[in-house]
């Protein structure tokens, strides 16, 4: 059959409906990448929720790291300092009354001296707690050595420490954070994993550094992800933000803890 021998209605009719399938799959095409966009923006969205709640998190745990620590040192300062003081400013008082024996007098001086010598021996723990004094002047490594003799000084545990990293005196700032996560680690395998041994050891990795960090202490349910989010776990990841560093942990009952950190 010849073009010339189909109606021009029919010519008419198959081109619009041509051209309106056509304008259906346009807009069909059209609809699916609007809804499809609209998708991708809704998940970068929630992915952008995530990364602000994750920050707030963060920005949670620093604050009330930083009050816990605060309450402590002011705990310190009330038992160890200022309730000796007192003592010490009481004894002086009592110097100035009347009709003093040589005796009490001698004995009130012993007081005050060995009251003072004790506040001030409190005053330097204190001080060493927050920043101690080999850490600003001989680095991170010597650092974590003082910090494992002070530990084995209990008697309680003991620790093995290996490092096979020049540390860069440039990024003291940074060490510093990776000091108190071994601080927060030890600790905890103090008081809670009930640890007789402890191994500590630095390494390289490429462009990373790594700490490897186990103990032979009590250990915990991984499952339970409670165990997980105490206060020390979110101030040790508050510090791995900064570091642009990451963490794995593997612990079981009895089996003790092995956590590897990178900075």
């Amino acid at each position: 059959m010849s073009m010339n021998s189909i109606p021009e209605k029919e010519i008419v009719a198959i081109i619009l409906y041509t051209s309106l399938f056509f304008v259906v799959m346009a807009i069909a095409i059209v609809v699916f990448f609007y809804f499809s966009r609209k998708k991708i923006i809704q998940k970068e969205l929630e992915k952008k929720d995530l990364v602000l709640q994750y920050q707030k998190e963060q920005l949670h745990a620093v604050i009330v790291t930083q009050e816990e620590e605060r309450k402590r040192i002011a705990q310190d300062l009330h038992d160890d300092i200022s309730s000796k003081l007192n003592i010490v400013s009481l004894n002086s008082h009592l110097l100035t009354a009347p009709d003093l024996t040589e005796k009490e007098t001698l004995e009130i001086t012993e007081n005050i001296i060995n009251l003072t010598t004790k506040a001030l021996e409190n005053s330097r723990k204190i001080a060493h707690n927050l920043l101690p004094p080999v850490f600003e002047k001989f680095g991170l490594n010597a650092a974590v050595e003082e910090l494992c003799e002070e530990f084995e000084s209990s008697k309680a545990v003991k620790v093995y420490y290996k490092n096979e990293i020049d540390f860069d005196d440039k990024e003291i700032d940074r060490h510093l954070h990776v000091f108190r996560i071994l601080q927060e680690l030890m600790n905890n395998s103090m008081r809670h994993g009930k640890a007789s041994e402890i191994w500590i050891t630095f390494r390289n990795d490429g462009d990373m550094k790594t700490c490897n960090y186990e103990d032979n202490g009590v250990g915990f349910d991984m499952e339970n992800v409670e165990n997980q989010k105490g206060l020390g776990m979110k101030n040790i990841d508050s510090r791995l933000s900064f570091l642009d560093g990451t963490i794995q942990i593997n612990s079981e009952i009895g089996n003790g803890i092995a956590v590897m950190f990178t900075f």
